[in-house]
C-alpha cells in the first residue's frame, strides 16, 4: 500500500516558509518509513505569484519557482486542487500578511485543513474568530498555530490540553519577545546604554531594522489575546492594558530616521528604572492575563534575579501558568521561542498532526 500523499499549499517562501520546504525534503524519507506519510507541495506562492507544481520536475523548488511562477488568487488555487482532484489538502500560512486570513473560511469550505504562523485571524474581532471555528467544525477540518506563541515551546498546546481537562487556569505570565528578552538581558547584565542594546538588536536580526514593532508591546499584546481565547475568554486586543517602552518622541508618529537618529532619548528612562529597583533585580517586560481579577496587560516589571523569569539568558522565552492545583509553584516552559528554522519546525509538528489525524479519519471509513 502506497504512503498517504498529503497536499501542501505553501502561502509565503520567506525565511519560514524556505525553511519548511528544506525541513520537508531533508526529513522526506523518514517521514514515509516513520508514519506512511508522504508530504508534497503542488503549489507554492509569494505575496503574487504561484508555481503549480507540474509533472516531471524535481523538487528543486527555488528554481522552478523562479522560471514558472505566475500571478494568482486564492480562487485559482481552489480551482486547481479541485480540478486536479487533490485530496488530504494542508493550506500553510507563513505570512505575516492580513490578507490571505480573509479567505481562511473558503479554504475550509473547499476541503483545506490550516496550519499557521501568522497571528491575523486569532487576534480579529471575536465574531470572525468564532466563525472560523463554526466551519472547522461544520466541514471537520483542522486549524493548528503553534507557531503564532513563542514558535519553539509548547505553550498552545499545554494550555489548551490544561483547560480542556478540567484545570482551571488562574494567571499566565511570560516573557513572549525573543527580542525584548535578548535587549533585557543583556541590560540587566552589563553597564551598557539601552539605545546600544537596541542597535546591536537591530544589526543581530533580533529585531526588524525598526524595532519600534517590538518596543511598542504590540506583539506580546497579541500573544496574550490568542492564549486568553484559547481558555474561552472573549477578549478583544484593544482591552490589553500596553505600557509601551518608546518615549512620545520616538513612538510610531515620527519618521524612522528621526527614531534611528534618537534612540538616546531612551537612555535616561531606563537608566533611572534600573538603578532605582530593588537590590539584586533585573527588568523584564512581560505579557500577563490574570483571569481571576480580569486584567490583561503589557508591562515593565523588577523581578528577583534568582526568580525563574530574573535567570533568563539570551533570548530565551519563559512562560509561567499559574493554576488552582499550581497557584504558588506555576508550570514554566522556557526555551528559545523564535528564529525561521524554529517556527518552521512548530509548523512542520502541525502538518505531521493533521496528517496523523487525515489517517485515522481514513482508518475509520475503511
Amino acid at each position: 500500500m502506497s504512503a498517504l500523499r498529503i497536499n501542501i499549499v505553501l502561502f509565503g517562501i520567506g525565511n519560514v516558509g524556505g525553511s519548511l520546504i528544506q525541513q520537508v525534503l531533508e526529513s522526506q524519507h523518514f517521514f514515509k518509513e516513520k508514519y506512511d506519510i508522504e508530504l508534497r507541495f503542488p503549489i507554492i506562492t509569494n505575496s503574487s505569484l504561484a508555481f503549480f507544481e507540474k509533472e516531471g520536475l524535481a523538487n528543486t523548488w527555488e528554481a522552478n519557482f523562479a522560471q514558472s511562477a505566475i500571478p494568482f488568487r486564492v480562487e485559482d488555487i481552489i480551482e486547481y486542487t479541485t480540478n486536479q482532484r487533490l485530496e488530504n489538502l494542508i493550506a500553510i500560512d507563513a505570512t505575516n500578511s492580513p490578507e490571505i486570513v480573509k479567505s481562511y473560511i473558503s479554504l475550509i469550505q473547499n476541503g483545506f485543513n490550516i496550519v499557521a504562523a501568522n497571528k491575523t485571524a486569532n487576534i480579529l474581532h471575536h465574531d470572525f474568530y468564532t466563525e472560523i471555528r463554526r466551519n472547522l467544525k461544520k466541514f471537520d477540518k483542522d486549524y493548528l498555530y503553534e507557531a503564532t506563541v513563542s514558535a519553539g515551546l509548547p505553550i498552545l498546546n499545554t494550555i489548551k490540553d490544561l483547560h480542556f481537562s478540567g484545570e482551571k487556569i488562574t494567571k499566565i505570565r511570560g516573557v513572549f519577545s525573543s527580542s525584548l528578552s535578548y535587549i533585557f538581558n543583556r541590560f540587566g547584565n552589563e553597564d551598557i546604554l539601552f539605545s546600544k542594546i537596541i542597535e546591536d538588536a537591530e544589526k543581530l536580526g533580533y529585531t526588524k531594522t525598526d524595532s519600534r514593532e517590538d518596543l511598542s508591546g504590540n506583539a506580546v499584546a497579541e500573544k496574550l489575546v490568542i492564549l486568553a481565547r484559547e481558555i474561552e475568554h472573549k477578549v478583544e486586543l484593544k482591552e490589553v492594558k500596553i505600557m509601551s517602552l518608546l518615549v512620545p518622541p520616538l513612538n510610531e508618529n515620527h519618521t524612522k530616521s528621526a527614531y534611528k537618529n534618537n534612540k538616546n532619548l531612551l537612555d535616561k528612562p531606563y537608566r533611572i528604572a534600573k538603578l532605582t529597583q530593588n537590590e539584586n533585580n533585573v527588568l523584564r517586560y512581560v505579557g500577563e492575563f490574570d483571569i481571576e481579577t480580569e486584567k490583561i496587560e503589557v508591562k515593565l516589571i523588577s523581578v528577583p534575579v534568582n526568580s525563574a523569569l530574573g535567570q533568563l539568558q539570551d533570548a530565551e522565552n519563559l512562560i509561567e501558568i499559574y493554576t488552582k492545583t499550581n497557584s504558588k509553584n506555576p508550570i514554566i516552559i522556557q526555551g528559545t521561542g523564535s528564529g525561521k528554522e524554529v517556527a518552521a519546525r512548530a509548523i512542520l509538528k502541525d502538518i505531521l498532526k493533521i496528517s496523523n489525524h487525515i489517517k485515522q479519519k481514513e482508518t475509520i471509513w475503511l
